[in-house]
């Protein structure tokens, strides 16, 4: 049964060869695409693990998939190109846009820390000038 999260099939396109692949030792019970609608039903639903529908692989065989995933960087991978695909389309750097967000005390800390910094280099000059000149 599809739900909202589900892949399309020109989405799975895209998506399968950012997958890992993993030597077959027996055949699959679930396909990568079962696994990775019940991971999207859990991050778009935002239940429990164990709240997965039934006819989803079991919660434990997705959430075990979606850690490996996550530590292996595939996620992370998997979002990257699809944002550099996006991008493209729009015609767009494929990179990447960076902010930066500063407060105002941030600001204050930067400007005392910079101030001391100024001081300590002035007084630094001065006591090497005082102690080259009594050479």
């Amino acid at each position: 049964m599809p739900y909202s999260g589900s892949l399309s099939d020109k989405e799975r396109e895209i998506i399968a060869p950012l997958l890992p692949k993993k030597k077959q030792t027996r055949p699959a019970k679930w396909s990568k695409r079962q696994i990775l609608d019940g991971v999207f039903y859990q991050l778009k639903n935002g239940c429990n693990w164990g709240e997965l529908p039934k006819d989803l692989p079991s919660y434990s065989t997705v959430f075990w998939h979606y850690k490996q995933w996550r530590k292996g960087g595939v996620l992370d991978e998997m979002q990257q190109a699809l944002h550099c695909q996006v991008r493209e389309r729009a015609q767009k750097k494929p990179q990447w846009t960076r902010l930066r967000s500063i407060d105002s005390q941030a600001v204050k800390h930067l400007q005392c820390q910079h101030r001391n910094q100024r001081i300590v280099s002035l007084q630094m000059h001065q006591w090497h000038q005082a102690t080259s000149c009594s050479r």
